[in-house]
């Protein structure tokens, strides 16, 4: 979209600023995605022991996530794009995931086997990423260089919303409505969690519906050429290429902050894999799945995960001012120390409620990685390319953890015995290097 002066040859369009409201709107479908996710990340590992997983399985189960996010991303970014039509750029693709997405949710608790709970999560996670993408490259679309720390900000603070909505549920569902916390014979996965589940699908189609509804998107700057663009590179096949071109085509910024995210996520994915699970058989020292003190340490593993998401949630309003003061990368690398020391702390935690504490640097963490690497990204990568980059550099992300994935459960069960928090330890120590990688970033200010 540009603008010609009279006599002054063309002016180029700039995006104008938007009220806090609007970029509410714009970012509240985070919630429900989040909602989801955090449902997945709360409860898969739980699922898959209630379907007879042991330990040392609990990695490979997970495959799903990070193989479906390596596909699913680029290939969405690159064709959202592409994309231009009366229901707009990223709209119709936040839709679509919704859909899915809330459907895998609500089929998700009947699985009656570890297969068909890791088919769902492909299906699950296909679907959130296909949500996911479009919403990152939505900020870059749509506010000015000045409200980019405050639009990733803002979904964070969604994240943190979702997230504790997620967490917060079994607990609720166990302890104030009462429900059953046993498994039946026709039902292994038990009854509260069917209930969360079905919860959590319908907040997901909620929330990214209600953005879908709320907000408008700006048409290409120049619509010819987005269409002669669009004509010049159809078809799928050019898409797998013009993804691996731009691979060795990213910003030095790119580079050093895929780094970064590279020992990242494989230490939140540890995390994931292990921290529930940890706190009902070590901490809480339930003998087996059918004893309630393991349902109960589910419900406690969420509500932590809840808690670091309230945390995220309140660091979020701060976190931009941290970051324009001095500069994102120092915030990053300090947020990244503070969520390692509380994943190293899980080891000598006297009690769960300690955990508590462990979280908190967590939560501290998990606002500035949902934040700061991209608005790093934003303000170094080409507009016109946003939405692909933006899936390239989830390879940083999830090329991690299908290492995690692939080659964790030989470590523990050959290195670690097995030890869930040992593993949510590792984790700490991946967030420390990556802290340190931090300082190697040369970002735009």
């Amino acid at each position: 979209m540009s603008h010609s002066a009279s006599g002054s040859g063309p002016v180029l369009w700039e995006k104008p600023p938007l009220s806090f409201m609007q970029i509410w709107n714009m970012s509240f479908g985070f919630l429900g995605i989040q909602v989801g996710w955090g449902m997945q990340m709360g409860n898969m590992s739980a699922i898959y022991e209630y379907l007879g997983a042991k330990p040392d399985e609990i990695p490979l189960l997970w495959l799903a996530a990070p193989l479906t996010g390596f596909v699913v991303q680029p290939i969405i970014g690159y064709m959202s794009d592409r994309t231009w039509n009366r229901w707009g750029r990223r709209k119709p693709y936040f839709t679509v995931g919704a859909i899915l997405a809330t459907l895998a949710l609500i089929a998700m608790p009947h699985s009656s086997a570890l297969w068909m709970a890791a088919g769902l999560l492909w299906i699950l996670d296909a679907s959130i990423n296909v949500s996911m993408e479009p919403f990152r490259a939505f900020v870059g679309d749509l506010l000015p260089e000045s409200q980019i720390n405050k639009g990733y900000t803002m979904q964070s603070m969604f994240i943190g919303i979702g997230n504790v909505i997620a967490a917060a549920l079994p607990w609720v569902l166990l302890n104030v409505f009462g429900m059953a916390s046993k498994a039946t014979p026709g039902q292994p996965v038990p009854a509260f969690l069917v209930v969360v589940f079905s919860i959590g699908a319908l907040c997901y189609l909620f929330a990214v519906l209600y953005t879908v509804r709320t907000t408008k998107e700006y048409p290409p700057a120049d619509l010819a050429a987005f269409e002669r663009m669009k004509a010049e590179t159809s078809g799928i096949g050019h898409g797998f290429q013009e993804v691996f071109s731009n691979i060795f085509k990213m910003p030095l910024v790119m580079r050093q902050v895929a780094l970064v995210n590279f020992f990242t996520w494989p230490g939140l994915f540890l995390m994931w894999f292990y921290f529930t699970p940890a706190v009902a058989r070590d901490i809480l020292g339930a003998p087996d799945t059918d004893s309630p003190l393991y349902a109960d340490g589910v419900s406690w593993g969420n509500l932590c995960f809840g808690f670091y998401s309230l945390v995220c949630f309140a660091f979020s309003f701060i976190l931009p001012q941290i970051a324009d003061r001095y500069g994102r990368k120092y915030a990053h690398a300090a947020c990244l120390l503070a969520g390692a020391l509380g994943l190293l702390f899980v080891g000598f935690a006297p009690n769960k409620y300690w955990l508590l504490l462990s979280m908190t640097g967590v939560g501290i963490a998990w606002a500035s990685i949902l934040s700061m690497p991209y608005a790093m990204l934003a303000s170094s990568l080409p507009q016109n390319k946003l939405g692909v980059y933006m899936g390239i550099f989830n390879f940083f992300i999830v090329l991690p953890e299908i290492i995690a994935t692939l080659g964790f459960g030989w470590i523990m069960e050959n290195v670690l015995d097995n030890n869930r928090i040992a593993a949510v330890m590792t984790g700490g120590g991946l967030l420390a290097l990556a802290a340190l990688l931090c300082f190697r970033i040369r970002e735009k200010r």
